[in-house]
């Protein structure tokens, strides 16, 4: 993109609105139109209520009654008719924008007719429509547009505001066959029927002074409204490959951790893998080998997930997740058994479903460790990664690898155990307490251990 494309889409996508959207993303552009006529059915129903209250006024006003009293009840009338047939339509599909321009001038002229008429109505001069009270309505039909977040309704709605009063004042003074009277002051002007062109002057500034405000916040609003919606929509597309408390943290700004910089934490960090799942897919075809994993974290992510785990990487088959290490926690170990325990009850489902009752056999693995660990950012500004470390992350990968020689479907530290009962956590199965007789990759003989056997039957808890 050239220095000139890029001031282009910077500066005029918010203006030219709608026209523009072309040059957007197409999500965003789609996100921003479903916005925009979110907001016509909003001015359609205001429009509504604005005909409603006319009629009411007119209805009530007995010094209004004359012959062709009718003429602004039908005129009213037809308003509503109109705009409620647009109403129904923009709650069906968004709509083309010459029906706005239409509404916007249908809306002016409606406006003008029915100031025009006071005079006729009341029997007096043209010169006395241009005092009426009713030409404030002006405003709120400029004003109305906004409600669409484009800047180009606004002001199309002033120009024809402008040109419309510049008719009003022309017809008041050339088309009075009496002739009319040009005051030289307000006092003039406001006690009798003369036409005071300053007096119009000041009110057509006003409608242009209005239109350039409102359009120039709008212009504003929109720059915001299509940052946000491309901000939204990649937050959507960073949480399929961040966790959703990561991709929050992100958006939030809040304790954003820079790279290089870590906070220390007392978490829980959980393994999940599949036993033999390299040697399954060995002669399974690449996409049902893909589709066997991907239902497998369809099962295991949402569990972790409504536990309060965060996602911090896929391993191939293998999860690892954190609790409390992105947002701090006081029952992380308990948080994590609550997730081991209900991994192993959906684990006696699978045979029921086709894509993982090839991994029934051997089952999966899983293993906690909880202690102090550093949650930090590494990497640099361009490229970052959030991620854990200390010898409690190492310990959960060795505690893992661990199942292999136990036997057992899931292994976590005693310390970890114990510190999970502190926390509230009630064993849904007790598990088996050992201590390693054997020095281990990365355990310590003595380490003590509380074992979930594959195969052992195994007591409730008490």
């Amino acid at each position: 993109m050239t220095p000139l494309q890029a001031r282009y889409q910077r500066w005029l996508i918010p203006l030219l609105g709608a026209r523009a959207t072309k040059a957007m993303p197409t999500q965003v552009a789609a996100a921003i139109q479903e916005q925009e006529n979110r907001g016509e059915v909003l001015a359609k129903i205001v429009q509504l209520i604005i005909a409603a209250v006319w009629g009411a006024l007119y209805l009530l006003s007995p010094q209004l009654r004359t012959n062709d009293f009718l003429l602004i009840p039908l005129a009213v009338g037809t308003y509503m008719v109109v705009n409620g047939l647009l109403l129904f339509w923009a709650t069906r599909r968004r709509l083309p924008n010459w029906t706005i321009y239409f509404s916007i001038v249908f809306d002016m002229a409606l406006l003008y007719f029915v100031i025009w008429r006071f005079h006729v109505l009341l029997d007096q001069p043209p010169s006395f429509y241009l005092k009426a009270p009713t030409v404030t309505f002006v405003f709120v039909f400029i004003a109305l547009r906004a409600l669409r977040f484009d800047p180009r309704f606004v002001l199309v709605a002033g120009v024809a505001a402008v040109a419309g009063w510049i008719a009003m004042v022309g017809y008041a003074i050339f088309g009075d066959p009496a002739g009319v009277h040009i005051a030289r002051n307000f006092v003039e002007y406001a006690t009798g029927d003369a036409v005071l062109p300053g007096a119009e002057l000041e009110k057509i500034l006003a409608m242009m002074l209005v239109t350039g405000i409102i359009g120039l916040s709008l212009y504003r609003g929109r720059v915001l409204l299509i940052r946000a919606t491309t901000e939204t929509m990649a937050a959507r597309r960073l949480s399929r490959f961040f966790d959703s408390s990561v991709v929050e943290d992100i958006r939030s700004g809040e304790n954003a951790i820079a790279p290089g910089e870590g906070r220390a934490r007392e978490a829980a960090i959980l393994n999940v893998d599949i036993r033999g799942f390299s040697r399954l897919i060995e002669n399974l075809p690449p996409s049902d080998a893909i589709s066997m994993l991907t239902a497998y974290q369809r099962r295991v992510v949402p569990i972790i997930q409504a536990n309060g785990g965060v996602i911090d990487k896929f391993m191939g088959d293998g999860i690892m997740a954190t609790f409390g290490a992105v947002r701090p926690s006081d029952t992380y170990a308990a948080d994590a058994l609550r997730t081991v325990d209900a991994i192993l009850a959906d684990t006696d489902l699978w045979g029921d479903d086709a894509s993982l009752s090839q991994l029934v056999r051997d089952g999966i693995g899983l293993s906690v460790s909880a202690g102090p660990i550093i949650f930090g950012a590494v990497g640099d500004s361009d490229r970052m990664e959030v991620t854990v470390i200390g010898s409690t992350v190492n310990v959960a990968a060795k505690l893992e690898k661990a199942n292999k020689i136990f036997d057992s479907a899931a292994v976590v530290t005693r310390s970890t155990f114990d510190a999970a009962i502190g926390q509230g956590y009630v064993p849904a199965r007790m598990p088996r307490f050992m201590d390693v007789d054997v020095e281990l990759e990365g355990l310590a003989p003595g380490t003590a251990l509380a074992v979930w056997s594959r195969r052992e039957s195994l007591a409730p808890s008490a």
